[in-house]
């Protein structure tokens, strides 16, 4: 607890930036690997779109640092995220 305390407080990125048109750019270069919901451009069931290296660890809110990620894979993940040397070789700078 006292760690992730540590973590917290010395964390060197400024507050997560989310691009508005990120995740579009993401879906127009990667189509959904289910193939696209019925009517629907945006929804890929079964997949939610994420960050590779996560923001919250200076990643980049940009189609390269994102995957289409399965539910049950992405709630794992997302469990571990805090110890960003799992996740990205090199903190990027936004």
């Amino acid at each position: 607890m006292i760690l992730l305390m540590i973590l917290l407080a010395t964390n060197p990125c400024p507050a997560p930036h989310r691009s508005s048109n990120a995740a579009s750019r993401f879906r127009k270069l990667h189509p959904c690997p289910g193939g696209k919901d019925k009517g629907s451009i945006k929804r890929c069931s079964g997949y939610v779109i994420d960050h590779k290296c996560p923001l919250a660890c200076c990643g980049l809110d940009a189609p390269q640092n994102m995957q289409w990620q399965t539910y049950k894979a992405s709630k794992a993940k997302d469990k571990v995220e805090l110890t960003c040397s799992r996740f990205c070789s090199a903190p990027s700078k936004q």
